[in-house]
């Protein structure tokens, strides 16, 4: 075994924690169809979105685990369950009368409403692939309506259809007394409208393959369960998938708990091994509110990606998966550089800490270098106190604090400049609060503008940050934390900031003490 597959089956890591369950599967024997599966799941009633990327960038994950630990070879799908019949016209859509007028179709039978595709869910289907493919997930599509009209899953529904009591005997205890009376497991498309029907299963015929049902006209029809003139509802139709496809990981959000359960017992039903799952915590937003698509609160992919690049994304989307975290706008700048703190980290690592670094589960062995000479937390701060409406303005004090460094030779660092001027034009700048200094931060603030007047020294920021300690303990703070709080207020309006040494190196010692003047003039007070 190679030093790195040995120290892969140790490492304490999620992937690899993750990716050891589905190892064990096949301890005994490799699996008969040839592969691991892994799967993720998409309901293309909508764009895809910030879950859809963390459901497949922490799936990838434990498959690049996977794949350090095993030679068998490894798939993954994504799956759109565009079958399903179209219940609700979203109202972001346009065409709404026309869409009104495909209630009940598969979503791949409703005409696009962009037209630019064959039918709505072909045209989100599009849209979730062109998403996947400019992050260079490696993935395959998979579509419901395909798969059940192809005769994928056939031989697996007459399974079903055969076992129709035993799926029963697991749903029914689930659901209300309402919902029991009318319940079947096949949801037969009419072929007289075309329609997804919740219609109770009135006869089964396993011998040639049918269920019978009523039509909303009072008809009786007998239907094939196979060639997608059914499908099944969530529950079973989860545990079909499962059981056909032999898949063998999957994750989804804490929310379906009750549905992979359920899920699990069908697929054992069925007769097939279900997969090794992970439910992990839902994200919630700044009043710890859950996230949700229809609310519309929290944070969207398209707004973190205003802001930050998404590498920092896939980092924040690594971090306790099954722990609860606030998806908002003030944890882009942590998250940026925390990314880049475990990149420089990197280089010095043994095998081991590589292997736990982050930064390996989303780059794989290609780790790239960080060219952050500034961290983002500091850009932002600079962009605070200089006003700044566009990235060059960052770049003048940049390149006296890193005169090696250029837009073209640091090119993350010239991206993440960008972002801070917009970040903290759109936050910060809104909800600063400027405060004038008490005697005692008067008195400290003009000393430290007396030290640095005096200084000397260059631009070390650890030399600069002594100074700034050396005058909050001269002037009795305590804790010193209250003397660094002080200086955050009143001169850059926010109760917290950057090391105050490192600020004023990049910010240049006279333009500090021309800040410090402003701050004891009271002239902050109405910026």
């Amino acid at each position: 075994m190679s030093e790195m597959r040995e120290a892969a089956m140790t490492s304490k890591a999620w992937p690899f924690e993750e990716a050891r369950r589905v190892l064990k599967r096949y301890q005994k024997a490799p699996p008969e169809k040839g592969y691991v599966l892994f799967q993720t799941g998409y309901g293309p009633s909508g764009l895809p979105h910030i879950g859809t990327f963390g459901e497949v960038a922490r799936t990838t994950m434990v498959r690049r685990a996977f794949e350090m630990m095993s030679d068998i070879p490894t798939r993954l799908i994504a799956f759109s369950d565009d079958m399903d019949g179209f219940r609700k016209v979203p109202g972001n859509l346009p065409n709404q009368e026309m869409l009104a007028e495909h209630l009940g179709l598969p979503l791949t039978d409703v005409p696009d409403p962009f037209g630019t595709h064959e039918g709505f869910a072909q045209h989100n289907n599009a849209r979730l692939c062109a998403f996947l493919d400019s992050f260079g997930f490696e993935y395959e599509f998979a579509s419901a309506t395909e798969y059940y009209r192809s005769g994928r899953f056939d031989e697996m529904l007459l399974v079903a259809l055969e076992r129709f009591d035993k799926i029963m005997e697991i749903m029914l205890p689930t659901l209300g007394e309402e919902r029991r009376a009318t319940y079947s497991p096949f949801l037969p498309v009419s072929p007289k409208t075309g329609h997804v029907l919740q219609v109770p299963t009135l006869e089964r015929n396993v011998e040639k393959g049918t269920i019978v049902y009523e039509e909303p006209d009072g008809e009786r029809v007998e239907v094939l369960v196979t060639g997608g003139h059914v499908k099944m509802q969530w529950k079973p139709d989860w545990a079909l998938r499962w059981a056909a496809l032999g898949v063998d990981y999957e994750m989804s959000g804490k929310d379906l708990i009750d549905s992979v359960t359920q899920s699990t017992k069908i697929c054992r039903a069925l007769g097939q091994k279900p997969p090794e799952t992970l439910s992990y915590e839902l994200f919630n937003d700044e009043n710890g509110q859950k996230i949700s698509k229809s609310k519309g609160n929290g944070l969207s992919m398209e707004e973190w990606l205003t802001y930050a690049a998404p590498e920092s994304l896939s980092y924040f989307m690594y971090l306790k998966p099954k722990t609860a975290k606030r998806l908002y706008f003030d944890v882009i700048p942590k998250a940026v550089d925390e990314y880049h703190q475990q990149l420089n980290a990197y280089p010095g690592q043994d095998l081991k800490a590589r292997l736990n670094n982050p930064v390996f589960h989303i780059h794989g062995h290609n780790v790239p270098s960080s060219d952050m000479v500034v961290n983002f937390a500091m850009l932002l701060n600079l962009a605070s106190v200089a006003g700044a409406e566009d990235k060059d303005a960052l770049w003048g004090f940049i390149k006296r604090y890193a005169p090696e460094a250029s837009a073209e030779t640091h090119p993350h660092l010239d991206e993440a400049a960008g972002f801070a001027v917009r970040f903290y034009n759109d936050f910060v700048k809104p909800a600063k609060t400027f405060r004038a200094p008490d005697d005692k931060e008067r008195a400290a603030l003009e000393d430290l503008a007396g030290r640095l007047r005096a200084w000397d020294g260059g631009l070390d920021a650890e030399e600069l940050q002594s100074v700034v300690f050396a005058v909050g303990k001269a002037h009795e703070f305590e804790p010193l934390r209250d003397w660094f709080k002080a200086i955050y207020e009143v001169l850059m309006g926010a109760s917290q900031g950057p090391r105050f040494g490192g600020f004023i190196a990049l910010y240049g010692v006279e333009e500090t003490v021309g800040l410090i003047e402003k701050g004891l003039a009271g002239e902050l007070l109405s910026a």
